[in-house]
């Protein structure tokens, strides 16, 4: 949860360690009763589980916008505290949290019923203990900030300058507080510490933050985009696109507008439109934020030539090393989608080099290691990775490396992790059905995944969220049902090794013996090592069908 400046001191308005423990307790309690193995997961976030995205690359990069302030009293310096360290600043990651993390882990080995509240309220200590240092990002790539205030150097909100970027700008608003500007700023900051650090309380901080700048300069395009990037992160992806939209009108040159506009049109399928915003961002400010995501929309079309073409461009055009690691990354997760392991590593190796801390690299290279054989190195990374930053996507991970081994009772207590970070995450306004029902599916309540996936469906109609439904209906006995969804998720030409297997296992179970033998093989040529259970179950079902020919 959100550090503060005295723990055992909540600042006025902000509940308590307590509080909060309670509080994730209570969300349990209300989803029902939970059920011994049910599991609902979250996002990062802001991605992968989802990634950054963006075209064509002219030797120009640059970070997306920040913005503003406010005035008020002790509500103004309640907010300026929160997020800091005890110095104002962020911490590293603390021995308490790092701790209670473990502790979570450890209690994987009694009852599921028990362990889950166990972990909701651990889960909740470790991430209110210890201060959450800003970074690189989940499911994406460091989004970099920068302030329009001039006594803030745009540097500081860059990649790992981030904690020093929220002191500064804490320091300056303390000093003027009528800076709408800075508001934003401290907003998009929060933003990013929730979606790269599973920190979902910062929500609702940023949304003070942004409607602080507001009452000081309605029309202002930053606290706009601000917003709109807020509601992508909660992934209220309708709300991103018209506040974005309502930035552009102000502003048509915003890149975080620009840039957030994308990803919108993304997560809600809308493919074409997304592929016109990043040209038009390309257009109007092409930059490296611009250029990612102009290069996932082309992944998503099956055009993987031109996103890992403009992807070493915009890798050779970076300088920063929050820049570099972001790219490099990317390129990296492109690799690994497309079953080149090696290259993957070689591209994450360039982001460690460059920010040694950044996590979706440490967590690609982890899984990399997985893929080529390395179980013993890709554990030990991952499990660096979740006893700093619990999130689902390694949690998940992880457990799945534990249950291949054998090793069921330490993969219940990374699979109860995420169920907790769930309920946090909700807490947070954060929708989580589409990470819900993909985690439920394989490792919780099977019921769950389906109600998640079915409203996810209705609310977005994307390749992933009917791969999530398809897949959802299968480990519900509605595979007759689920098969339109497994073909529409493979439709759009995009390469995922994953969506490949689903399909080819609910052909399986459809009786479309020969298309069920064309998606499996498809899934192993393109990525054999896309997960460490999938593609053991892929190999098993391709026996039984040769045996039944």
């Amino acid at each position: 949860m959100a550090p503060r400046t005295n723990d055992s001191e909540p600042e006025k308005g902000e509940p308590s360690a307590d509080e909060r423990i309670a509080a994730v307790r209570r969300v349990s309690a209300a989803r029902g009763q939970e059920r011994p193995g049910e599991l609902s997961t979250p996002d990062g976030l802001l991605q992968p589980v989802r990634r950054s995205r963006t075209r064509a690359v002219q030797d120009r990069s640059g970070g997306l916008e920040a913005a503003g302030p406010q005035d008020g009293g002790v509500e103004r310096a309640r907010l300026l505290e929160e997020g800091t360290g005890r110095d104002g600043g962020g911490e590293k990651p603390s021995a308490q949290r790092i701790a209670a993390v473990r502790r979570v882990a450890a209690a994987g080995r009694r009852r599921r019923a028990l362990h889950l509240a166990g972990c909701a309220a651990l889960l909740a200590v470790a991430l209110t203990a210890g201060s959450i240092a800003l970074g690189a990002v989940r499911d994406t790539g460091p989004q970099h900030v920068t302030p329009a205030s001039a006594a803030v150097s745009p540097g500081l909100l860059a990649g790992g300058d981030l904690d020093a970027g929220i002191t500064s700008l804490q320091a300056h608003l303390r000093a003027q507080p009528k800076d709408f500007s800075s508001w934003s700023a401290l907003g998009l900051a929060y933003v990013e510490q929730a979606r790269t650090k599973g920190d979902p309380s910062r929500y609702p901080q940023a949304e003070r933050a942004f409607e602080r700048s507001l009452e000081l300069a309605g029309d202002n395009d930053q606290a706009l985009a601000g917003r709109a990037a807020l509601a992508a992160a909660r992934h209220d992806f309708e709300d991103a696109l018209r506040y974005a939209d309502q930035a552009l009108k102000v502003n048509p040159y915003s890149e975080r507008a620009l840039c957030t506009r994308i990803d919108a049109l993304v997560e809600l399928g809308r493919y074409a439109d997304a592929a016109n915003a990043a040209d038009t961002a390309d257009d109007r400010r092409p930059g490296i934020p611009v250029f990612t995501r102009y290069a996932y929309v082309r992944e998503l079309r099956g055009d993987v030539p031109t996103a890992r073409r403009v992807l070493e461009q915009a890798l050779s055009s970076a300088v920063t090393p929050g820049d570099i690691a972001y790219v490099a990354t990317q390129l990296g997760q492109l690799a690994w989608n497309q079953g080149d392991h090696e290259r993957a590593l070689t591209h994450y190796a360039r982001a460690l080099a460059a920010d040694e801390t950044y996590v979706p690299a440490l967590e690609g290279r982890a899984r990399a290691q997985a893929a080529s054989g390395d179980r013993a190195g890709a554990v030990k990374g991952l499990e660096d990775v979740v006893s700093r930053y619990p999130l689902p996507g390694p949690l998940v991970a992880l457990g799945e490396l534990y249950e291949a081994a054998g090793d069921r009772a330490a993969a219940a207590g990374q699979y109860a992790l995420v169920d907790a970070w769930t309920a946090l995450a909700r807490a947070g306004g954060v929708n989580a059905d589409l990470d819900t029902a993909l985690a439920a599916a394989d490792h919780g309540d099977k019921a769950s995944a389906l109600r998640a996936a079915r409203a996810e469906w209705d609310h977005r109609r994307t390749v992933h969220t009917a791969d999530a439904l398809a897949w959802a209906l299968h480990v519900n006995g509605k595979d007759e049902e689920a098969l339109p969804y497994a073909r529409r998720a493979t439709a759009t030409g995009y390469r995922n090794a994953a969506f490949l297997y689903h399909r080819g296992i609910i052909e399986h179970a459809t009786g479309h013996a020969e298309d069920a033998r064309e998606h499996l093989e498809a899934a192993l040529e393109l990525n054999p090592g896309f997960s460490p259970l999938g593609a053991r179950e892929a190999r098993t079902a391709l026996k039984d069908l040769e045996a039944a020919q």
